[in-house]
């Protein structure tokens, strides 16, 4: 199933989930600025994980902020959150008063160009608590981003455009997986930025 853009809030998945697309929430010009200060102020680091023994690093580079210092743990892996930027805090209020959710805590993904990208996962950590809120805002290169349902094996896919929202809640982590597949032809970056709510 392909859904296109829209300007009205849709939810992508057909059941057992919730994840609403909001389509563009800002003009193109401010997506390009925070795009541009995001790239320049945020302390990017390449990702790290331990899988099957194995110590990896990324090309795709990582960072992770937050009201405080919180540890997040993801494929066996530590991070300790900075502290919010100028930028972050106020995409964070933008993103809060679209989505009626509230969020402590963001990990922002900079994938180079389309070369890079994320396999099916879930974001199901215990530290996010159950059927807990992830908004998902876009800056950059537009790219593919689809569901995958852990059953069914139902796909869906939207095109994520730069400055564009998806607000990810209720079942969805429990009962979906989702990827953002590489696509060769991209040759430019995107910023993806994931805000979450971190249980205290």
């Amino acid at each position: 199933m392909n859904l296109f853009d829209t300007e009205t809030p849709i939810n992508l998945l057909p059941n057992d989930g919730i994840a609403i697309y909001y389509g563009k929430i800002m003009p193109q010009q401010e997506a390009q600025y925070y795009f541009d200060k995001l790239l320049e102020t945020v302390e990017w680091r390449n990702d790290e994980a331990v899988i099957f023994g194995r110590h990896i690093i990324t090309k795709r580079k990582v960072a992770w902020y937050g009201d405080r210092n919180y540890a997040y743990t993801y494929s066996n892996t530590t991070k300790q959150a900075l502290a919010w930027t100028d930028e972050l805090a106020a995409l964070k209020k933008i993103v809060e008063e679209i989505s009626q959710a509230k969020f402590n805590s963001c990990l922002l993904n900079l994938y180079h160009d389309g070369d890079e990208g994320m396999a099916w996962h879930s974001d199901d950590e215990k530290s996010l608590g159950k059927n807990s809120a992830i908004a998902s805002l876009s800056l950059g290169a537009e790219r593919k981003f689809s569901f995958k349902h852990k059953q069914s094996k139902e796909t869906a896919s939207i095109s994520l455009e730069s400055g564009s929202l998806l607000l990810m809640k209720g079942e969805t982590q429990t009962n979906w997986l989702h990827r953002l597949p590489k696509m060769a032809r991209v040759k430019t970056a995107r910023v993806n930025l994931t805000f979450r709510m971190m249980m205290e």
